[in-house]
């Protein structure tokens, strides 16, 4: 019984018949779905066995289509796994992967010497069909590697988005061979400002980096052998200015700007001429030959309109300056349908006019614009910044480290619900799901990313799987003590203690700005 209370996300039904399987060198491993050989790949490192393919494994996965999510049985002499399609295996293989411990999470092994799996059965589905979180890798870029070790901390917490905000005012990191310049000018930066301060001054430290076009394949593909759907963001038509100092025609002044180097609301938005949005649709022609992701985010948020004028809107035979911001998302918009696409913006592009056909709304000022275009027939992703903002502070402690934004605690973030009280019927199935939000303003390293995502990020996991009925905060602190963190420490995740942050993890003398 104790193997099965350790899921996490945690299962829709769980029952324990008592009783162990062994797993040694003669345990074999086979079955229809990918998620065998991932599985094999996985273990066979970590627990020293073979798991050998065999014509009657001990261990057996098959397909169901007529099933709804997946069914594990461990019987005392086999295992036999049961799942609607490959993504549903790949979840069922996970969570054979934590009932085994973690020291199954290693590389190498390590112990213990005899490998056991605890008998009983596991029905599991998912709550939502997008269980996301968004890694901004423009403030600060990601290494490669690092990008796939974030899709691997996903995958092992059953999410399956990955909203992947490529470009802003601070860098551009997505390769368009078109535009050469997007990346040898706008992926660098002279420096970063450190903190949240009221002068311009930087840490005067060049920073900067970028994906090729294959870069960005290879993490499509790792992510998807992963069942993780990776979403690319290019910010539109403000927090551009990393393009506008590499091709200074999309902007509107006369004068060059250089890349950002400061965090905030900037009024250096691109132009609303022809051309500009000719740029953009080539960009975008560009961005949807890597990514196969139904969904192609646009931006859209914090657009300030103070560089566009009365004339410019009547000449699109508009009645006011703010409807351009609404008018140049259509065009983009337009254009991705031709590709089969949609698109996904921030909540202000409801905003600002009609809303492009078949949009996505990321609800992230709160739960409002997410309601009403629920209710208006648009389908949501909710990621409200009062609820689910993981580069926020955990606490109200003197040493968080850049202590920015709203506590949001563990019990917090596991105590959101994705559907708000007031949505019901229809306009409740609009809510595709929920996403967890990681801006990288005062994130400059994948150790700071782990501190703030975790374990907060393990919490939003279960919120994204598990109905609000079958969650229980006591049971989820009791189960992340005591079997999930050790998981997250053998895989190498630095997060966050409990108890509060380790004399390394914090940044004294960095000012933030809480609220």
């Amino acid at each position: 019984m104790p193997g099965f209370e350790t899921l996490l996300p945690r299962p829709s039904r769980v029952d324990a018949t008592g009783g162990r399987l062994p797993l040694d060198e003669n345990t074999t491993l086979d079955g229809e779905p990918a998620a065998v050989s991932w599985l094999r790949e996985v273990l066979a490192p970590a627990t020293g066995l073979p798991l050998r393919p065999a014509a009657d494994p001990t261990i057996r996965f098959r397909i169901v289509p007529w099933l709804d999510g997946h069914l594990i049985r461990v019987f005392p002499d086999g295992v036999l796994v049961e799942a609607q399609d490959e993504e549903a295996a790949f979840h069922a293989a996970q969570s054979i992967r934590q009932l085994l411990g973690p020291a199954a999470f290693r590389r190498a092994p390590v112990g213990p010497s005899n490998w056991s799996l605890p008998c009983g059965v596991v029905e599991d589905r998912p709550r939502f069909g997008w269980r996301g979180a968004l890694l901004d890798v423009a403030r600060h870029f990601m290494p490669k590697d690092g990008l796939l070790r974030f899709i691997d901390l996903l995958a092992a917490h059953k999410m399956n988005r990955l909203h992947l905000h490529l470009t802003d005012d601070q860098g551009w990191r997505f390769e368009v061979r078109r535009y050469p310049k997007l990346t040898e000018i706008g992926g660098w930066r002279e420096g970063s400002r450190v903190g949240v301060r009221t002068d311009d001054t930087t840490d005067g430290r060049p920073h900067g980096g970028f994906y090729t076009q294959d870069d960005l394949r290879e993490v499509v593909a790792y992510a998807a052998r992963r069942h993780v759907v990776v979403v690319p963001e290019i910010d539109i038509p403000g927090h551009s200015q990393s393009a506008i100092a590499a091709y200074p025609e999309l902007g509107n002044l006369d004068y060059p700007l250089p890349v950002w180097p400061l965090w905030g609301v900037n009024e250096n938005v691109l132009n609303t001429e022809d051309s500009t949005v000719d740029f953009y649709r080539h960009v975008f022609d560009e961005l949807v030959e890597v990514f196969p992701s139904e969904v192609i985010c646009v931006g859209g948020d914090e657009v300030p309109t103070v560089q566009w004028t009365s004339a410019q809107a009547a000449a699109r035979g508009l009645a006011t300056v703010p409807e351009l911001h609404g008018w140049f998302i259509r065009q983009i918009a337009e254009h991705l349908a031709t590709h089969g696409r949609r698109a996904m913006g921030w909540d202000e592009i409801a905003d600002v006019g009609p809303l492009p056909g078949g949009a996505v709304i990321a609800s992230w000022r709160g739960e409002r614009a997410g309601v009403d275009a629920a209710r208006a027939g648009f389908d949501v992703v909710m990621c409200p910044e009062q609820k689910v903002y993981l580069d926020h502070r955990e606490s109200d402690r003197h040493d968080e480290p850049i202590p920015v934004g709203m506590v949001h605690t563990l019990s917090d973030v596991y105590e959101y619900e994705p559907i708000p009280v007031d949505l019901t019927g229809e306009a409740a199935r609009r809510v595709l799901g929920a996403q967890a939000n990681v801006w990288t303003e005062h994130l400059d390293s994948p150790r700071r990313v782990d501190y703030a995502a975790f374990p907060r990020l393990s919490a939003f996991a279960e919120v994204a799987w598990t109905d609000r009925s079958n969650r229980d905060l006591a049971d989820f602190t009791r189960r992340l003590s005591e079997d999930h963190l050790p998981r997250l420490d053998a895989l190498g995740v630095e997060y966050r203690p409990l108890a509060g942050p380790h004399p390394w993890q914090t940044r004294p003398g960095v000012p933030g700005r809480p609220r």
